[in-house]
């Protein structure tokens, strides 16, 4: 038995992924299967179907919870787990204020500085940071009624802070829409931003050291706020600008990056300080960010990878379990992996 995420001699060493009933979860996952890293999934419900496709999967406090840090300390030396890669927006502030209790028991916690986690959380202060960082940015405000009729309509109107999926974001095209959306939303921690027309990209990069090591481009379509079709693009300049902005921000591991380009130049809107719900879709083209991040922490192995060009057409995938395995991991907070896969 290994603690502490010490690897000894003949065994898998384990990775933990948070939040693996959702889709940056299930991503990671499907990113580590067949690697030589063995999985262990956690999240708060028994019905996460990450819990079922992983080699062992625990039940957790939400990461709102007090126990919740003490919790994922416990599983970490009870499974020797080397490194966590989050799953969970909400895990990202609180993985990263304890990330140094974590790296006192020997394991590393896959997820940035809490300043970049905050920047990138916080709508307004990304785009602060882009423009003064010399990077286009698309005009945003904090939103009052005097601000929302500042910029020609269509507006998008978006939360300030925790965000997700595109919940609660409305592109807003007349003024008796605008007028709507202003009875409505919570003022306090909305913004309101230029609509940038054009391609919507979804960027992935792998930082470490102060360093990008690469960055992938996908064109996407979008369906209720999930990338439905991606499309791997070949373009350096806009992997340059990628790289750029990663360099400036200084995240840890993997960091998403969505853009849309007006007129020739790429416009950063929006960064998620973390893996995405197209981290596997990216492993599929050959860009393996949790792989890439693993290798390098368990073996010292600089990132490397080697993209295609290709089409991703997603689609669900059923995974059928057994009613006692549900029951036992309601009833336990734990499971032993059965082979099944997602």
């Amino acid at each position: 038995m290994k603690t502490g995420g010490i690897e000894r001699a003949g065994e898998r060493p384990t990775v933990m992924v948070s939040g693996v009933g959702g889709g940056v979860g299930q991503s990671i996952v499907k990113s580590l299967q067949g690697s030589r890293y063995r999985v262990v999934g956690v999240d708060g419900e028994p019905l996460a179907a990450g819990l079922h496709a992983v080699d062992r999967g625990y039940r957790v406090p939400y990461a709102a919870s007090p126990g919740y840090v003490e919790r994922l300390l416990e599983i970490c030396g009870r499974e020797g787990c080397a490194m966590i890669f989050p799953g969970l927006d909400a895990e990202l502030p609180v993985l990263s204020r304890a990330a140094a209790a974590f790296r006192e028991r020997g394991v590393t916690p896959v997820v940035s500085a809490p300043e970049v986690v905050e920047t990138c959380d916080d709508k307004l202060a990304t785009c602060e940071f882009l423009a003064g960082h010399g990077f286009p940015a698309p005009l945003t405000r904090p939103l009052t009624p005097e601000t929302a009729r500042m910029l020609p309509l269509p507006v998008v109107l978006k939360p300030r802070r925790g965000g997700a999926r595109s919940r609660g974001v409305f592109v807003v095209t007349s003024e008796a829409e605008l007028s709507y959306r202003l009875s409505t939303v919570e003022l306090a921690n909305y913004v309101v931003q230029e609509h940038l027309e054009g391609d919507e990209y979804t960027c992935g990069s792998v930082s470490v050291g102060g360093r990008c090591h690469g960055a992938i481009l996908m064109r996407r379509i979008l369906r209720d706020g999930d990338t439905y079709k991606a499309f791997v693009v070949s373009d350096r300049r806009l992997e340059q600008h990628v790289r750029d902005v990663a360099e400036a921000l200084r995240p840890f591991g993997a960091c998403n990056f969505q853009l849309r380009l007006k007129g020739a130049e790429p416009y950063v809107f929006e960064i998620n300080a973390r893996c995405s719900g197209t981290t596997y879709s990216r492993a599929l083209a050959g860009f393996n960010e949790p792989l890439m991040i693993a290798d390098h922490l368990s073996l010292g192995r600089a990132p490397a990878y080697q993209t295609r060009e290709i089409s991703i057409l997603r689609y669900w995938k059923e995974l059928a379990v057994e009613n006692r395995r549900i029951a036992e991991l309601a009833e336990s907070g734990a499971l032993e992996g059965d082979g099944t896969r997602l």
